[in-house]
C-alpha cells in the first residue's frame, strides 16, 4: 500500500515528528482507506477541560502501535493504506463555526470513500461528523460506546454541549434511531428520564448493569442485531469514560463501575460484520492522567479501528492473513 507507518524497527520510536502510529502527515484523499483527524476542541465540556490536548497525547502514545494485530490475524498494511491527515483548526468558544469547520474538513474524505478517524476533543464534536457522514450517507445507524447517553436537551440553557449532540442530531434526521444502539451508561443521574429520553427518541440502551448481567458476547450479539442488514451505513463513536477510569482516569466527566481495557477492546473487535463509514474517539484529557495510561488505551481503541477497516479490504478481496515471525518484537 501506498501509505503506511515508519518501520520502527529501523528507526527508533522516539525520532521524527508525533503522527499517529507514525503515519505520514498529508492532506490526501489519494490511495487512502483511512484518515486520521485530530479535533482539538473542548470548549462545549460541561466539566474539567483540556481534551483539546487529546489528539496530541493520542498521537504520542500510538508511536508503540506495530503494524499486526495478533487479536484479529492481521497485518494492517497489507491491505489498507491510511495517513494522519492532521488537525482540523478549530474556534475555541465557537461551536459553530467549528461544526462547520469539521464538516468542511472531512467532507472530501467521505466524497472518495475513505473512513474519518476522529480523535477529539470533546463528544460534541460527534454532531458535525454526524452532519458530514448524513451529507453522503443519508441517515446513519449509531453505535455509541460511553458511561452517558449524551441526549440532554441543554446544558445551563445551551442547546449545542457535550452531553447534547445525539438529541441534536436526531432532531436533524441524522440518525437512523431504529438501527441505534448506546452502551455503557451508568452513575448517577438528574432522574429516571436521564435514560428513559433516548429511549423516547428510539435509541436501544443498555446501561452498564445490564451489560453485565447479559455478559459480553450477549451485548455483541444486540448490537449486531440491533444495526441489521450488514450493508447499512454504521457511525461508530468511543466516548473515553465508556472504560472505568481506573484503565482511563484521564477524562473530563468520570464514572466509575465501567469495563475493563480489554473489554472495551473487544467490543470494538466484535464490529466486524458492520458497515463502518465514521469513526470517533473522544474525551481523552491528559492533564488528569499523567502516566498517559487514557491516551495508550485510546492509541488502542482506534487502532482496532483501523484493523476492521483492513479485514473488511481484506474479505473483500478475499486474501488470507498475512503473519510474520517478529510481531511480538
Amino acid at each position: 500500500m501506498k501509505y503506511q507507518p515508519k518501520d520502527s524497527s529501523q528507526s527508533p520510536r522516539f525520532c521524527g515528528i508525533r503522527t499517529f502510529m507514525r503515519l505520514e502527515h498529508i492532506q490526501t484523499t489519494d490511495d487512502i482507506d483511512f484518515a486520521i483527524v485530530g479535533v482539538p476542541f473542548d470548549t462545549a465540556a460541561s466539566n474539567r477541560v483540556g481534551a483539546r490536548y487529546g489528539p496530541d497525547h493520542v498521537r504520542n502514545a500510538s508511536v508503540l502501535l506495530r503494524p499486526y494485530n495478533p487479536d484479529q490475524e492481521i497485518n494492517i498494511f497489507e491491505y489498507c493504506s491510511g495517513v494522519d491527515y492532521g488537525d482540523i483548526d478549530v474556534i475555541p468558544g465557537n461551536i459553530h463555526r467549528t461544526y462547520d469547520r469539521i464538516v468542511e474538513g472531512i467532507i472530501p474524505l467521505l466524497q472518495k470513500g475513505i473512513i474519518p478517524i476522529m480523535i477529539g476533543g470533546d463528544h460534541s464534536i460527534s454532531l458535525a461528523h454526524l452532519r458530514a457522514t448524513a451529507e453522503i450517507y443519508g441517515p446513519i445507524s449509531l453505535v455509541h460506546f460511553d458511561s452517558h447517553g449524551d441526549t440532554w436537551d441543554h446544558y445551563y440553557g445551551e442547546k449545542y454541549m457535550h452531553g447534547t449532540p445525539f438529541r441534536r442530531a436526531v432532531e436533524e434526521g441524522l440518525i437512523d434511531v431504529e438501527h441505534s444502539i448506546q452502551v455503557g451508561m451508568r452513575g448517577p443521574l438528574y432522574g429516571p428520564t436521564c435514560i428513559e429520553d433516548a429511549r423516547d427518541l428510539g435509541f436501544e440502551v443498555i446501561p452498564m448493569r445490564d451489560m453485565r448481567k447479559l455478559g459480553q458476547e450477549n451485548v455483541i450479539k444486540r448490537i449486531q442485531s440491533r444495526v441489521g442488514n450488514s450493508n447499512r451505513p454504521v457511525f461508530v463513536t468511543f466516548d473515553i469514560d465508556f472504560v472505568d477510569p481506573a484503565y482511563a482516569p484521564g477524562t473530563g466527566t468520570p464514572e466509575v463501575a465501567g469495563p475493563t481495557s480489554h473489554e472495551a477492546l473487544e467490543y470494538i473487535r466484535s464490529l466486524t460484520n458492520l458497515n463502518i463509514v465514521g469513526f470517533d474517539l473522544v474525551e481523552v484529557l491528559p492533564a488528569y492522567d499523567h502516566g498517559d495510561i487514557t491516551a495508550y488505551l485510546a492509541s488502542a481503541v482506534a487502532f482496532e479501528m483501523i484493523s476492521l477497516i483492513a479485514m473488511k479490504k481484506r474479505d473483500k478481496i478475499g486474501l488470507s492473513p498475512y503473519s510474520e515471525q517478529s510481531i511480538y518484537d
